[in-house]
C-alpha cells in the first residue's frame, strides 16, 4: 500500500484557491479538470420533493364532499398568479386582487402606445414601432428554471436569449481604456497571460511542493491550450483574439487582430472581472425568452385562471384575520369594497404590505420592515437600423461597462430586420438612483451620450424612440427586488415563512432566487402545498 503524500491535499487546495483568485472560476474548474480533481456530476442524496399540483380528486380521496376553500390572493404578479392557477386545479374559489391595471407585477413588457405615469408624475408613452418591445423587468430564463415548465404547460412559445456573446464589448473608462474591446479579445488576453504566469511558476519549480510531476505535466498541457501559449509557454496572441480581416477564399487567410497589450495593461483594464458571470448557475447559456415579450407568461396564467377571477385596479387597504377566515378590504372604481375568504395569500411586495393596515401582529410587521427594496432601471432605445449587426457584427448579447449604464443589451429577436431595440442601460443600486432623479428626457440624453463613447455617433443619429423605466418610481411596486441579510431562512423572516392565522405569504423574496420568476413560482408552490394540506386535514 502506497504511503500518503503528506500535505498534498492541503497544498493542492491552496494552489487551486490561488488559481481561482487570479483567473476566476473558469480557470479554477478547468485546472481541477486538468488535474483529475473535478467532481463528477451527481445529484444530492436528499432532494426537495417535486411539486405535486392540487387536484379536485384529492378531496374525494380524503373522504371530503364539501366545497374547496375560498382564497383571496393579494397581488397579480407571478407568485399570485401561480398560487391562483395551481389552487384552481383543485377547484378552489380564488379571487386575485391586483392594484395595477394589468397583471404580471414586475414582469412588464412595453410596446408602442403603452403609457405609464411614475410616482413623480412623469408620463411616458412608448413610440416603438410594431414588433418592437422592451422587457422592463425579467428578460431571460435559464433552461433549468420552473418558469419554463409553465411555458410548456401554458403554451408560451420561447426562443433563445443570447446572454453572452464573444462579439459584444467591454468598456472600462474608469480603468483607462481608450476604446472598447470585444469580449473574445479581452478573454483571450486575460486567459493567455494567466496561463503564462502559471506555466512560468510551474517551470520554475515554484509549485513543486504543491503538485506531483504528473500533476505538473497535466497542468502545462492544459495551460498551453487554455491560454494559447507558444512552445516557450509565452502568450503572444492568437486567432482567439479575433481578426481585422476575416478569413475568406483562397489567397485570403485573414488578418489576425494585432496590438497585443502588455500583461500590466490587461490587468489594469480590469476586464477579467466580467468573465465569472457566464459561470453563474442562473446565467449560464442556454437561456431563453418568450417570443414577443416576457409578459406572455402572466397573460397565459391569466387566461388559464379566468379573467373573471382577477380584479385589476384593486389596491388592498386592509387585511384582517378573523376566527374562521380573513376579510380583505380594497378599493375598486373609487369605491371601498371587502371580500371574505377562508384563506389569504399575500404576494405583494413586503415593504408595501408593511404600509398596509393589518392585524397580523408586531412580529409580522417587524419581519416585513426588515425586507428592504433594491433598485434597478432600464431604458429601451429603438433605432432606425440595426447598425450593431451591420457595423459591429453583434447579434444579441451584452456589452459590459463601468459607466453608469452598466449593461447594454442587444436584442435576441428580429435579427437581420430593418429596425431594432436595444436596452441602453440596465443598472442597479447607486446608478439606478442617479437615473431615477432625472426626467425621462434627461435619462435619454445621459444614456445616449454615454453610449456614443462605445458605439460612435450612430448611437445618437439613428435613434428613433426611447422609453425609460425606473422600478423605484413604479406605483404599487417601488422596487426591483429585495435586500434580505441572511437570506429568506434567517430568523428575522421566520414569521413570513409560515401561516399567520389564515394568511400566507409568497413571493420571490421568500426564495433563494430573489428577482427571478423561478423564485416567485417556487415560493407560491410551497404555500399552495401547505394550504392544500391544511384544508385536507381540517
Amino acid at each position: 500500500m502506497a504511503e500518503p503524500q503528506s500535505g498534498t491535499v492541503t497544498s493542492r487546495r491552496g494552489f487551486l484557491r490561488t488559481v481561482g483568485v487570479t483567473g476566476g472560476a473558469g480557470a479554477m474548474f478547468a485546472t481541477m479538470g486538468a488535474l483529475g480533481l473535478a467532481p463528477t456530476a451527481a445529484w444530492a442524496a436528499e432532494k426537495e420533493a417535486p411539486f405535486q399540483a392540487p387536484r379536485s380528486g384529492d378531496f374525494h380521496l380524503q373522504g371530503r364532499h364539501g366545497k374547496p376553500a375560498k382564497v383571496v390572493v393579494i397581488g397579480g404578479g407571478i407568485a399570485g398568479l401561480t398560487s391562483a392557477y395551481e389552487l384552481g386545479k383543485a377547484g378552489y374559489d380564488c379571487t386575485v386582487l391586483e392594484a395595477r391595471d394589468r397583471v404580471g407585477g414586475r414582469n412588464l413588457t412595453v410596446r408602442g402606445g403603452d403609457t405609464t405615469v411614475d410616482l413623480n408624475g412623469h408620463r411616458q408613452t412608448a413610440r416603438f414601432s410594431e414588433g418592437q418591445y422592451m422587457n422592463c423587468g425579467p428578460g431571460r430564463l435559464a433552461q433549468w428554471m420552473n418558469t419554463l415548465d409553465y411555458c410548456r404547460e401554458l403554451g408560451v412559445e420561447i426562443e433563445v436569449f443570447t446572454n453572452t456573446n464573444a462579439s459584444a464589448l467591454i468598456y472600462n473608462e474608469g480603468n483607462g481604456m481608450a476604446a472598447p474591446v470585444q469580449y473574445r479579445t479581452a478573454k483571450a488576453d486575460v486567459y493567455g497571460y494567466v496561463s503564462e504566469l502559471l506555466a512560468k511558476a510551474t517551470d520554475s519549480g515554484a509549485l513543486d511542493a504543491d503538485l506531483t510531476a504528473d500533476d505538473k505535466e497535466r497542468l502545462l498541457t492544459f495551460l498551453k491550450s487554455y491560454g494559447s501559449l507558444g512552445a516557450d509557454h509565452k502568450y503572444t496572441g492568437t486567432e482567439h483574439r479575433g481578426f481585422t480581416v476575416d478569413p475568406g477564399a483562397a489567397g485570403t487567410p485573414g488578418e489576425q487582430l494585432g496590438g497585443v497589450p502588455s500583461l500590466a495593461d490587461v490587468f489594469a483594464s480590469n476586464v477579467g472581472r466580467y468573465f465569472s458571470f457566464e459561470f453563474g448557475y442562473d446565467q449560464a447559456m442556454l437561456m431563453f425568452q418568450p417570443v414577443g415579450g416576457m409578459d406572455a407568461i402572466p397573460e397565459a396564467f391569466a387566461r388559464a385562471i379566468g379573467h373573471g377571477r382577477i380584479r385589476t385596479g384593486a389596491p388592498v387597504t386592509d387585511v384582517r384575520n378573523t376566527s374562521d377566515g380573513v376579510v380583505v378590504t380594497y378599493t375598486h372604481n373609487g369605491r371601498r369594497r371587502t371580500i371574505e375568504a377562508d384563506y389569504c395569500i399575500a404576494t405583494l411586495a413586503p415593504h408595501l404590505l408593511a404600509r398596509t393596515s393589518h392585524n397580523l401582529g408586531s412580529a409580522v410587521q417587524t419581519a416585513l420592515e426588515a425586507v428592504k427594496p433594491s433598485q434597478a432601471s432600464k431604458i429601451g432605445l429603438e433605432y432606425k437600423s440595426r447598425w450593431w449587426e451591420t457595423d459591429f457584427k453583434i447579434f444579441g448579447g451584452i456589452t459590459e461597462t463601468d459607466l453608469d449604464l452598466t449593461h447594454i443589451w442587444y436584442p435576441s429577436y428580429g435579427h437581420l430586420g430593418e429596425r431594432g431595440l436595444l436596452i441602453g442601460y440596465y443598472n442597479t443600486g447607486a446608478a439606478s438612483e442617479t437615473y431615477s432623479a432625472l426626467t425621462p428626457a434627461e435619462r435619454r440624453a445621459r444614456a445616449v451620450a454615454q453610449g456614443v463613447k462605445i458605439h460612435g455617433e450612430k448611437y445618437r443619429t439613428e435613434l428613433a424612440a426611447a422609453f425609460s423605466h425606473q422600478w423605484k418610481l413604479t406605483p404599487y411596486l417601488e422596487g426591483a427586488w429585495h435586500s434580505m441579510p441572511g437570506g429568506p431562512d434567517a430568523p428575522a423572516y421566520a414569521p413570513l415563512n409560515q401561516a399567520q392565522g389564515h394568511v400566507y405569504f409568497a413571493g420571490d423574496y421568500l426564495s433563494h432566487l430573489d428577482a427571478w420568476q423561478h423564485g416567485a413560482i417556487a415560493s407560491a408552490r410551497k404555500v399552495v402545498t401547505e394550504l392544500h394540506a391544511r384544508v385536507l386535514a381540517s
